[in-house]
């Protein structure tokens, strides 16, 4: 009898992937500290055949390195900025991670922290959770922002900054976008949506949404030049990846009203906890990640990071593969 290939999986996933993953392989599954230690991580990886990460995994060249039979890495996640995929390549691991399913609750979330922050929401939650709701609010009092009429500046018209502006046109928005390259006409039309530069985009935005990977050109480049060109009665709206923000930039721009205040997804170094200096400031709404959190769409994450693998394992392309 041939002997199963080996797979890890550096955290659990749903059972029916799991009942899936068991009838063709042999698997382990790691139950310690999240995110697994490099060390366990380094490890466990000489000798398996096909890997399970989160985003929140580093798969560095070092750890790569280490992997004697490894022929897939299939990652529970849109972004891959955590795998050095170059080297991946260099060395024939296939490499697949799970686009597209994600859309949708993304999408919503980037509209509900819009939503939150500028009819001020959780800051009324917390007003009344406090006992701080004395009398009720007159003409002047605790005043939101209509997004009605207001431009929504889209940074990054892919997928999800697609299904964003479809949601934000619904609502009457005016919507404009940056991206590397222009989308087609058809679908400018389709959206609402106009075309312009960076300087352009952060001049006009009363809101920006961020739907930009991470990488080296987009590393913290929201810092405080780039606030200070954008509305003080502007605000952002980030669920793509923390590091494309200079957080502590990030906090001096929301005390000083340099704009009007943020609605979070993603942090520079997560979990952050409750005295992280952004807990301290009324102006932001802070979510914990949960992008793609919804039942259907994380099992649909779930599926896909199978079927990746199991057609990286045998050398096949993976049904969403980065490159090769």
């Amino acid at each position: 009898m041939m002997e199963k290939k080996r797979v890890f999986l550096t955290r659990t996933l749903h059972d029916f992937a799991l009942k899936e993953l068991k009838k063709q392989y042999d698997i382990e599954i790691h139950s310690g500290k999240i995110p697994i230690p490099k060390k366990r991580l380094a490890s466990k990886i000489k000798d398996i055949d096909g890997l399970i990460c989160f985003p929140y995994d580093v798969i560095g060249r070092e750890l790569i390195d280490c992997a004697k039979n490894l022929k897939v890495i299939s990652t529970y996640s849109v972004g891959f900025d955590h795998i050095d995929t170059e080297y991946a390549k260099e060395r024939k691991i296939r490499v697949g991670y799970t686009p597209e399913v994600l859309t949708g609750a993304t999408a919503d979330l980037a509209f509900s922290l819009m939503l939150d922050i500028m009819r001020r929401v959780s800051e009324g939650d917390r007003t009344i959770r406090n006992g701080n709701w004395k009398e009720i609010y007159g003409a002047y009092d605790y005043v939101g922002t209509d997004l009605q009429d207001k431009t929504l500046g889209i940074f990054g018209m892919g997928r999800i900054g697609s299904a964003l502006a479809k949601r934000a046109k619904s609502f009457d928005m005016n919507i404009i976008y940056h991206n590397r390259n222009k989308v087609s006409k058809t679908k400018e039309r389709s959206l609402g949506a106009k075309y312009v530069t960076f300087e352009k985009l952060l001049a006009q935005s009363d809101i920006i949404s961020i739907h930009v990977p991470h990488s080296k050109h987009t590393e913290q480049l929201f810092d405080k030049k780039i606030f200070k060109k954008m509305k003080n009665s502007s605000f952002l709206i980030n669920t793509a990846r923390g590091k494309i923000i200079n957080e502590n930039h990030l906090i001096e721009a929301l005390k000083n009203k340099i704009i009007a205040g943020a609605g979070l997804d993603v942090f520079e170094s997560e979990p952050i906890g409750k005295n992280h200096p952004l807990t301290k400031i009324d102006n932001v709404v802070l979510a914990p990640h949960i992008g793609s959190s919804t039942k259907e769409t994380r099992s649909k994450m779930a599926k896909i990071t199978i079927e990746n693998l199991q057609l990286g394992i045998v050398g096949k392309k993976p049904k969403f593969s980065v490159g090769y």
